[in-house]
């Protein structure tokens, strides 16, 4: 069985291109796999609250000392930790939004970025908690960011979930855009058929 957790960022999903791929990516897998199991969490339209200094203090506590407010505070967070821990694979619909994510997919990553659960500190540096587990990124993007236009620079997406997934030990992670949308919708189509190459590829390799 094979367990997905399908995260959507957008904050407009009837439109949303990148809840199109994520669903593209669930219709593809599904065929392959009569057990498949999907967790949805839309953060776009139910959007995790920033971290506040109540909450961050409430991190750094040991937990047999916490509050009734700061289990209150901690829920959300150990939620969806839980949920990334019990995911086979996670996909990640991720529209760009002035050069980078959407500010709720940034707060869930604090919320999903802990010390003592997801990642700890070692003579060697930190190390990433969250390992064996693969996260494919569907982002659509308004111009064309792609490593052979002259914006690619410009792309702050890419490195940032690299840097901030692979911190915590999601460091096996795919990325599919839908290029060039704001003048081309050929970029949904090619995001499509990149999505179902990359299923047949991951399926594959299962089965191995």
């Amino acid at each position: 069985m094979t367990h997905i957790l399908a995260i959507s960022s957008s904050p407009n999903p009837a439109t949303s291109h990148s809840k199109k791929l994520i669903d593209t990516f669930i219709a593809c897998w599904a065929p392959e796999d009569e057990t498949l199991q999907v967790t949805h969490r839309d953060i776009g339209t139910q959007p995790p609250v920033h971290l506040d200094a109540d909450t961050i203090n409430a991190f750094y506590s040991p937990s047999e000392n916490l509050t009734d407010q700061q289990l209150t505070l901690t829920s959300y967070s150990n939620d969806i930790i839980a949920e990334v821990e019990a995911a086979d694979i996670i996909v990640i619909g991720a529209p760009m939004h002035n050069f980078g994510i959407p500010s709720a997919l940034k707060a869930w990553i604090d919320h999903l970025a802990r010390v003592g659960k997801t990642f700890i500190y070692t003579e060697n540096g930190p190390k990433g908690l969250l390992t064996n587990k693969q996260v494919v990124v569907l982002g659509a993007r308004g111009g064309n960011y792609s490593e052979t236009s002259h914006l690619k620079s410009m792309d702050q997406q890419t490195p940032f979930l690299k840097t901030a997934l692979g911190f915590v030990g999601l460091s096996e992670i795919h990325f599919i855009y839908a290029e060039g949308m704001a003048s081309d919708q050929d970029g949904m189509e090619t995001a499509k058929r990149a999505v179902d190459m990359l299923v047949h590829s991951l399926t594959a390799k299962q089965a191995a």
